[in-house]
């Protein structure tokens, strides 16, 4: 059974000048999300910025949304780490906390081999009884979850689900749902490969684009399902500009950017993260106007 099916946002944590989280403006974004049409929320995510945020923080803000959304969608929390206990205990408690399923990102830096990505995994899904998701991001982690691997765990451990793929290789996705045979359910970890991602089987994608046009990625994913493609794929390429857009800089400095441009609803980042370059600005709040956003 798959977690989701469709577009969930990687949703942003908005914090107030003083760095503190900013739950009023959290809760303001998390029903903005439901009011577009948004089939999932993933929280403490890349996105979220939970590489900023304590232990405490963390469970602190996937509990606040787990509340705010109330059983209206799923909400997946974010609970990787580089240490196997660590990920483990941040699972555990977001289980507790009622979150519907985890995403694990694979260990960074000390990275690992494959056995050591099989162990980590299932030693972190066997100590919970909720669905996990894979996270598989090897330009920021720098390590790749190889399909073996993925397609091992998903068929050894009951309760691994599918795998957020953000390689950017559709080769090696394209290799991964081939050896998978309907074991691995694949997300789109890339907005601007949505549709790619689909037709090769995918069930939709965990989206930075999704914070700012939440019907719009909504939409991509629906008209694809229902066998609209053609209408699917136009509105793939009409968002490819605002996507880039997006990630002209390290990613979630010009989403929030982007959520300040909507309204104030972005809150500031935490270091080492900066404010948007002001030419970098211009371009993002020019691609929102040409998008139909502002």
């Amino acid at each position: 059974m798959s977690v989701f099916t469709g577009a969930g946002v990687a949703i942003i944590t908005p914090f107030k000048e003083n760095g503190d989280v900013d739950y009023e403006k959290f809760a303001e974004n998390i029903e903005l999300q439901i009011a577009g049409g948004t089939d999932a929320i993933l929280v403490c995510g890349t996105t979220g910025e939970a590489s900023t945020l304590s232990h405490e923080e963390h469970l602190e803000v996937v509990g606040f949304c787990v509340k705010q959304v109330a059983g209206r969608l799923p909400v997946i929390a974010g609970t990787g780490s580089n240490c196997t206990a660590t990920a483990i205990y941040l699972s555990q408690e977001a289980e507790k906390l009622g979150a519907d399923a985890v995403l694990v990102v694979s260990p960074y830096y000390n990275k690992a081999t494959q056995q050591g990505l099989y162990e980590h995994f299932k030693m972190i899904a066997d100590s919970i009884k909720i669905p996990v998701i894979l996270y598989n991001i090897p330009g920021r982690t720098g390590v790749n979850i190889q399909p073996k691997t993925i397609v091992r765990l998903c068929k050894d451990v009951e309760n691994i689900v599918g795998v957020k793929d953000a390689t950017g290789d559709l080769s090696q996705t394209a290799h991964l749902l081939a050896l998978a045979d309907g074991c691995v359910d694949v997300y789109s970890g890339n907005d601007d490969q949505i549709v790619p991602m689909l037709a090769l089987g995918g069930k939709g994608v965990l989206s930075v684009l999704s914070n700012v046009a939440p019907r719009q990625t909504h939409e991509i994913c629906a008209k694809y399902f229902e066998g609209d493609v053609e209408g699917s794929r136009k509105m793939q390429l009409e968002a490819i500009p605002l996507i880039d857009a997006l990630f002209c800089e390290v990613n979630p400095i010009p989403v929030k950017k982007a959520m300040n441009l909507l309204g104030d609803k972005g809150g500031t980042v935490r270091r080492p993260l900066t404010e948007m370059e002001p030419e970098h600005a211009k371009v993002l709040e020019e691609e929102m106007k040409k998008y139909g956003l502002i």
